[in-house]
């Protein structure tokens, strides 16, 4: 039995990212698009949200502030969905103040999706989840914003792309940074030929995780934890692994690279235009942080890309930086030129000496205008940037790296069939079997 576990803290997991949110999207000075302002489309776009703590408040804020800026009707938030009472309630408050109406409020996310008149949901619980619940929002006919890994496994992913490939909805996932003019400039610079031919990338997010209280204890009286574990190992409750605190736990958010570098990963793979890995290597685990969490608190993967080989590293346990700036950043080294791109800023390092560095500052809110895109596409039928095949793609090249490091093995991918070779220990991984009474939805 487990008995300590270690994540990160509310201010330590949200500063960083909600700094990047609100700083990352605008260095050619592209504003935001508004919600499509159609004269003839006048109806207010109702959503639900499954998952109603930290970041689902955040995604439903990002949305009613979407349609605020729109002449279209704008957005009501008309239903609200956790299986803790007290974030239900809190949310429920939040969005009554906020638009001036309550939400109706539900425990079970399969009831909130029969309710009438809405239009789409937003899916923010934590990946374990993920699979079942947009999946069965796709069946009621909704379109759906669900966060960040796409699913829990490979094959959930596979699970998902087909089902939405079969109801047609329009789907975005929480890839925010795809939103950032940072990236998309870069991606222009190399495409460009300007930074020479890529030979290496090197991408990083290094942070001190924050412990809290490992020791096993009841649930809180308002979370129904059991309905929280779901489908995956219903373990011991903890403040380790409770709200927010479930990344870093290997049943729920799987660790560092899979909650948070996702976002990185994606991104390389966004400016190198490359699909999956054809090999991974994996080395790290437990030096500092030991019984307090379940994942590695330091981590190197070695991703062998088409293009070129993709290296990511974190170390989570509270060393400081030699250079801060540079913790969160992708580092793109060119024959012409080093690119390196951070949250607020992307900069230019000419080969050769005493060439002078350029740097280019951002601003804006990559989180708005990933939400508006997602509802501009609602209203107009249009897919957005981030289609479910490519989400599929970043979230297996994050879930491949974690079953290199659980077999410590070379894990060789097949992108075509979506098989490892030559490994059973690897390939059983591919698919998490899924507690009572919940079924896995992949059926191949």
């Amino acid at each position: 039995m487990r008995t300590n576990r270690q994540c990160r803290t509310p201010m330590q997991s949200r500063t960083p990212r909600r700094k990047f949110l609100g700083t990352a999207a605008a260095a050619t000075g592209v504003a935001v698009l508004s919600l499509s302002s159609r004269a003839e489309d006048p109806k207010k776009l109702k959503l639900g949200l499954i998952g109603a703590g930290w970041y689902g408040n955040v995604d439903a804020q990002a949305a009613l502030k979407a349609g605020s800026a729109g002449a279209a009707g704008g957005v009501e938030i008309a239903a609200v969905c956790d299986v803790d009472s007290a974030h239900l309630k809190k949310s429920a408050d939040g969005f009554e103040k906020a638009q001036g109406k309550r939400p109706q409020e539900f425990k079970l996310y399969q009831e909130l999706l029969d309710a009438k008149g809405l239009d789409a949901v937003i899916i923010a619980t934590p990946p374990h989840w993920h699979a079942l619940q947009f999946i069965a929002a796709l069946e009621k006919n909704l379109d759906v914003y669900c966060e960040k890994p796409l699913g829990y496994d490979i094959r959930e992913g596979r699970a998902m792309v087909d089902a939405a490939k079969k109801a047609g909805r329009i789907v975005q996932v929480g890839f925010q940074r795809r939103q950032s003019k940072a990236v998309q400039a870069v991606k222009e610079f190399i495409d460009a030929g300007s930074a020479g031919k890529i030979i290496q990338v090197d991408a990083q997010i290094h942070y001190k995780a924050g412990p809290k209280d490992p020791t096993p204890q009841n649930p809180p009286e308002t979370l129904y934890w059991d309905l929280w574990c779901g489908p995956c190992p219903k373990i011991p409750y903890s403040a380790q692994v409770g709200h927010i605190n479930w990344r870093l736990e290997k049943t729920s958010g799987h660790g560092h690279l899979v909650d948070w570098g996702i976002h990185l990963i994606d991104a390389t793979r966004k400016i190198l235009g490359e699909t999956a890995p054809k090999r991974v290597t994996a080395a790290g685990g437990l030096y500092c942080l030991r019984d307090k969490i379940t994942t590695p608190d330091i981590l190197t993967v070695h991703f062998e890309f088409e293009r070129c080989p993709v290296v990511w590293r974190h170390r989570i346990w509270g060393a400081e930086e030699y250079a801060p700036e540079v913790s969160n950043g992708i580092f793109l080294y060119g024959e012409k030129a080093t690119i390196v791109v951070t949250d607020d800023r992307w900069l230019v390092i000419p080969a050769g000496k005493a060439k002078e560095r350029q740097e280019n500052k951002v601003s804006g809110d990559t989180g708005l205008a990933h939400m508006t895109e997602f509802l501009n596409a609602v209203r107009e039928r249009k897919q957005p940037s981030c289609l479910i095949e490519d989400a599929h793609l970043s979230t297996t090249t994050v879930q491949l790296a974690m079953i290199a490091y659980e077999t410590g093995s070379a894990v060789e991918w097949n992108a075509a069939t979506e098989q490892i070779a030559n490994n059973e220990a690897a390939s059983k991984l591919l698919k998490r079997e899924y507690r009572e009474p919940w079924k896995h939805p992949y059926k191949g």
